[in-house]
């Protein structure tokens, strides 16, 4: 079985997760995308404590940033965030709690 569909779209996130986390491989990938997330997370604590509105451009540049950086120096494959933007925002949310909770090893 393919982990991507490559003539269609997945049906749910729960059939897309399993791709997501095939595409984050490389384990400096996966906790290059765990700090950005995090940092996206205190970026908008940032903004609800300042009420300061910069805050909130910066959550995407430092999120896609480190993200980008993670897929295009180590994992080496085009982030999937080009294709399923939402789904892949979820991930990365996903990602970030199950790896902070213990459930995923980071």
């Amino acid at each position: 079985m393919s982990i991507e569909q490559p003539e269609g779209r997945y049906a749910s996130f729960e059939a897309f997760y399993p791709y997501y986390i095939h595409e984050h491989a490389n384990r400096t990938c996966r906790r290059i995308h765990v700090v950005g997330t995090g940092l996206v997370i205190a970026a908008f604590a940032a903004f609800l404590a300042t009420r300061n509105p910069w805050w909130l451009p910066a959550m995407p540049v430092v999120g896609y940033g480190f993200a980008w950086v993670g897929h295009f120096f180590f994992e080496k494959n085009r982030p999937a965030t080009f294709r399923y933007p939402l789904w892949s925002l979820m991930g990365d949310f996903r990602l970030f709690f199950e790896t902070v909770s213990g459930k995923r090893k980071f």
